[in-house]
């Protein structure tokens, strides 16, 4: 039986804070910015953020914001994703206090909660008037919470599942399965690839990156029977198992994928998608927003969605959630969570619908949410398949071994964010053609025994 936690198990005991400090310290980035103390008469809060979509909606439409809340400065530090990990896991491990608000995710949130580096908001969520707390998709609650209580909060939820064109799929007399195997699309995809034409069968992560090309990765391996550790951390990254789910995956994306994908992440897979260069794309359930944005995409209304694909389990989907969180230093804490609760309140989602585009509301944090009737209607394609997707979301269904760690698409420990980029390092090279999937696992397995014998020696609990 898989050990049971805020997301899924539970994690390893951790005495110590140092190896969260000494990865941070490891980055060695320098950040700059800092809030004004509580006796300033007009605070501000410092906001740091990803650079997605759905993020910078939320920064266009600050003069709401401000109109609510006229004695608050907010100013942003919105980062690509992997620049903004890094930045962010700096500042909260060395107790920084350059940020009030930080997006993180629910890889951070029970790890930093336990280390003492987050306010709990489990009080400020209970007693903002409309707030609705139990109104969050009840899985990432869970995955948000430490001892039962809120240390962030959602302002999307996702899970994975695969988009594919249903116009290309009808024209070449194929059927998509409602949960379709990697054969199955290894199949689609070797006949809807068109590279002359510029078209690619399917658009895979290929970006070094434990939040790029492991996320999606590392589902495919947990249905082909693989993990990173087994349950006496014993790295099992060079079994069968694993190799042949980055073998399939590496050799998916180079024969029938989009060209450089080395360097593809998500955004530019979204890009491709939504441009009508991809036949399909497996990723995150976030996706619909910029898919069925007529602003933004030319396959509006043609794309259908699907669970991910499977190999040996009931399911494969990932659990995530971009959320928000106030860091313990932050000395503006009511303004902090002032901010927080307008960015992910009810009312938030309406904002959108109705000054951006209801496609562009976030989608996977409020099953209230999709009671409204705007979005019920643009999201009739994908509402069902999202909720789907995140509610099977748990090792029990898309592992086939026990383990001892939480997470599918990342493993809950500190030393993941060190070790998840060094093995997507390899992985990415090989999707490059520097080097085969064997001699990639070889090193990979390497690192993760390092990682692995600390656990064993009780050294990373």
């Amino acid at each position: 039986m898989l050990q049971r936690g805020s997301n899924g198990v539970r994690a390893p005991r951790r005495s110590r804070t140092g190896r969260w400090t000494a990865l941070a310290a490891a980055a060695g980035l320098a950040l700059t910015g800092c809030a004004s103390g509580e006796g300033d008469a007009r605070p501000e809060i410092v906001v740091a953020i990803v650079s997605n979509p759905q993020m910078q909606d939320a920064i266009s439409l600050q003069e709401d914001f401000a109109e609510k809340h006229p004695d608050i400065d907010v100013r942003f530090v919105s980062l690509p994703e992997n620049e903004a990990r890094a930045k962010i896991t700096a500042s909260v491990a060395t107790g920084g206090g350059e940020f009030d608000v930080v997006m993180i995710s629910n890889y951070e949130t029970p790890m930093w909660a336990e280390n003492g580096w987050l306010t709990n908001l489990q009080d400020y969520a209970d007693t903002t008037e409309g707030y609705d707390p139990d109104d969050f998709v009840p899985t990432i609650r869970e995955a948000l919470s430490y001892e039962g209580d809120l240390y962030s909060v959602p302002f999307y939820g996702e899970s994975s599942f695969l988009a594919y064109r249903t116009d290309l799929f009808e024209e070449a007399g194929l059927e998509m399965p409602e949960t379709p195997t990697w054969e199955q699309v290894r199949g689609f995809a070797e006949q809807l690839h068109d590279p002359d034409a510029g078209f690619s069968g399917i658009c895979l992560r290929g970006l070094a990156g434990w939040g790029e090309i492991m996320a999606p990765l590392s589902t495919v391996m947990n249905t082909y029977g693989g993990r990173w550790f087994d349950a006496d951390w014993n790295a099992e990254l060079d079994s069968p198992e694993v190799e042949a789910a980055v073998t399939d995956y590496v050799e998916l994306v180079r024969s029938y994928g989009q060209p450089g994908a080395a360097t593809s992440g998500y955004g530019d897979c979204l890009t491709r998608y939504a441009q009508g260069d991809a036949a399909m794309w497996y990723d995150a359930t976030a996706m619909v927003s910029a898919i069925e944005d007529p602003a933004s995409s030319t396959v509006v209304g043609r794309t259908g969605y699907v669970q991910a694909p499977v190999q040996e389990t009931e399911s494969a989907g990932w659990l995530y959630s971009w959320s928000l969180a106030i860091p313990a230093t932050s000395d503006q804490k009511d303004a902090a969570w002032d901010f927080v609760s307008w960015m992910t309140d009810k009312d938030y989602m309406r904002l959108v619908g109705e000054e951006i585009g209801w496609e562009r509301v976030p989608p996977g944090s409020r099953m209230s949410t999709y009671e409204i009737p705007e979005y019920a209607e643009v999201s009739s394609a994908y509402s069902e398949p999202t909720l789907q997707a995140m509610a099977s979301a748990a090792q029990e269904t898309s592992m086939t071994e026990r383990v001892p760690y939480p997470g599918l698409q990342f493993v809950g420990i500190p030393e993941f964010q060190d070790l998840g980029t060094r093995v997507a390092q390899q992985i990415s090279a090989a999707v490059a053609g520097q080097k085969s999937v064997p001699e990639a696992l070889e090193q990979a397995q390497q690192y993760a025994e390092t990682v692995g014998e600390s656990y064993q020696s009780g050294e990373g609990r």
